[in-house]
């Protein structure tokens, strides 16, 4: 990752550190930058975090840091804090203010009256259209 991209994500990891100090944190001895790479590597190879290079922390260290920022949001607040900047950057409110909803609708024999058949022009296909599943029965 370069600098320049780090400087954008690394206020959030600076502060995550920063509120786990104290009595009883171990030392740091790796960079965040270095564990935030470890982690790219491994998305984009896919390999197993047992097969990390020798050039990255130690797997164990990074597959931690990793577990951590999935449990308490850091990774998503990562990622709100990138799709935001880059809305704003295209010129978009950082709200979107669109949505896109699909329904599942399902092929009909040609045994089916046409009157009860419809169409889902997208998919182009005759079909019959389902209702998405409700949480409760009085949900409406």
């Amino acid at each position: 990752m370069s600098d320049a991209r780090w400087a954008l994500i690394e206020p959030v990891f600076t502060d995550w550190r920063a509120k786990r100090t104290g009595p009883g944190t171990a030392a740091r001895v790796h960079e965040l930058q270095e564990i935030v790479n470890a982690i790219l590597y491994v998305n984009r190879t896919g390999i197993p975090w047992e097969y990390l290079p020798h050039g990255f922390p130690p797997y164990k260290t990074v597959y931690d840091y990793y577990a951590k920022w999935e449990t308490d949001g850091t990774t998503q607040q990562v990622h709100d804090l990138l799709r935001d900047r880059t809305r704003q950057s295209h010129g978009r409110s950082v709200q979107p203010t669109a949505a896109v909803v699909d329904a599942q609708s399902v092929k009909t024999s040609a045994n089916v009256a046409e009157t009860s058949q419809g169409i889902d022009a997208g998919k182009k296909t005759k079909g019959r259209y389902l209702e998405p599943a409700r949480a409760c029965p009085s949900c409406a």
